[in-house]
């Protein structure tokens, strides 16, 4: 049987805590991470070349057999995702699909707030970009959307200081900057990919009541419900099981913090790109 993985895409990290809940809720699929933790963070860099470099990994994907990429990187999200869904795969792979992070959690979001106000916290590339608010307003647009830049939370992740007085001081203080804003809001996005490594702390700092949405759990479910409904994407994709990881970096320094995102101990492979 030809083996073709569903491509998971993320410029370091963080996609390993959508990959650890995509796996979980379909563990028959062959998956294929790609982490281009050599040239991260994408969340500073403008929008031309966070496209360039997110079409570079999509175009390794796709030559590695990949009939279905997810960007599970919110700025690849936010910056590239439409321009390569409408310009670039009919050309490069017309039958092949690239599907992002933002949408699902706003199809979902505005279904659990009670007091119509919704607060996203995310890198400052997100907030800029301004897609949650946009993509939750095309489905919900009665709400009222509040986005908080959260410039610490991924470097302090990515120094193991989760549990750190640190990130402490920095979840409370975005958190209360937000809710300073809009003391209505009931329902709170973790709009970064890294956040879920902080979600115990930013529960802490939470008035009771305020519901937290991760990313990971709802773009599985809405992973597994479009499978479901294109069977002939689901047809393509191999189902053994199998796991291969990739960097773009040294896989010694890769699979040291990869663990912590992915819950388990992570062996990769390296690649180069672009790959030409």
């Amino acid at each position: 049987m030809e083996h073709h993985p569903i491509g998971v895409f993320d410029s370091g990290f963080g996609g390993l805590t959508v990959l650890r809940e995509i796996e979980r809720v379909l563990p028959q699929y062959d998956f294929l991470y790609l982490g281009d933790n050599a040239r991260t963070p994408y969340g500073n860099r403008s929008f031309e070349v966070v496209y360039a470099y997110t079409l570079e990994a999509i175009e390794w994907l796709l030559e590695r057999g990949c009939p279905l990429v997810i960007l599970a990187c919110n700025t690849a999200s936010a910056k590239a995702l439409r321009t390569i869904q409408q310009r670039d795969l009919p050309r490069i792979a017309p039958r092949a699909r690239v599907l992002g992070v933002i949408r699902p959690v706003a199809e979902t979001v505005g279904t659990l707030t009670r007091s119509g106000h919704i607060g996203v916290l995310a890198t400052a590339g997100t907030v800029a970009s301004d897609s949650y608010r946009i993509e939750i307003l095309k489905h919900f647009p009665e709400v009222t959307v509040v986005q908080q830049e959260c410039p610490m939370w991924v470097p302090l992740v990515e120094n193991h200081e989760c549990d750190g007085a640190g990130a402490d001081f920095f979840v409370g203080r975005d958190i209360g900057r937000l809710l300073e804003r809009d003391p209505l809001v009931d329902t709170l996005v973790l709009g970064c990919t890294h956040y879920p490594l902080l979600e115990e702390r930013v529960r802490a700092h939470l008035p009771a009541g305020i519901r937290v949405v991760s990313q990971g759990e709802i773009v599985a479910r809405s992973l597994a419900h479009y499978l479901e409904r294109h069977p002939e994407i689901s047809a393509r994709c191999s189902r053994t099981g199998g796991r291969a990881l990739y960097t773009s970096e040294n896989p010694a320094v890769f699979d040291r913090s990869a663990a912590l995102f992915y819950g388990r101990p992570v062996r990769s492979g390296h690649i180069c790109l672009p790959n030409r």
